[in-house]
């Protein structure tokens, strides 16, 4: 194990064993930025990679137990984050293929992946750890402020755009932005203190 791959072992262990916020903070900066151009190259957008960057690091950060050091940590986070980007990938372009479908349904593209994961699940455990984390993400949401928690669930819940918000809120597209990136450096900071277990 090379001296950077101890060093991250130990601040796992410190983070998942004791809820150290200064190891998880520690994480999260030597990462950020490599794992971000990482999905910048997968998406070319600066504002999937961004929601992605946040969204690997709260499932890495939510799963360290599963985490073993038979691999450097930066492999095993690389592989959430990448995993984490095709399967955003996959859900664009189903959702582009729905919209353009022939069929004139009117379902929304949230149910259909909600049935999806129902009829895709091969156990009833699946489904139950699949309601938890949902569960989970929503009391996250919900010690948000309400104007951040609002602005949240629009963007994750309702999958409304940038541009979807701003009109809906009347607020210029550039504080939505800013506000929405505010409030998922403090959901990161919520779940740093309260990791799912």
């Amino acid at each position: 194990m090379t001296e950077k791959a101890k060093r991250d072992y130990e601040l796992v262990v410190l983070a998942r064993d004791k809820g150290d916020q200064k190891a998880y903070a520690d994480l999260l900066e030597a990462y950020r930025e490599p794992v971000y151009y990482m999905l910048l190259k997968m998406t070319r957008s600066t504002l999937d990679a961004d929601d992605l960057t946040i969204e690997a690091f709260g499932k890495a950060f939510r799963s360290l137990d599963d985490y073993s050091p038979e691999y450097a940590f930066s492999t095993w986070l690389f592989r959430i984050a990448t995993n984490n980007c095709i399967d955003f990938i996959r859900k664009q372009r189903m959702q582009t293929m729905s919209m353009d479908d022939n069929e004139g349904s009117y379902q929304t593209y949230a149910a259909k992946e909600v049935n999806n994961m129902v009829s895709l699940s091969s156990s009833p455990e699946e489904e139950m750890i699949s309601e938890q984390q949902k569960l989970y993400i929503h009391t996250v949401v919900s010690k948000l402020k309400p104007h951040y928690r609002k602005l949240v669930e629009m963007r994750y819940f309702d999958e409304m755009s940038y541009e979807e918000i701003s009109q809906s809120l009347n607020m210029p597209l550039g504080s939505v932005k800013a506000k929405l990136f505010r409030a998922r450096n403090l959901l990161m900071e919520i779940i740093r203190k309260n990791p799912q277990r």
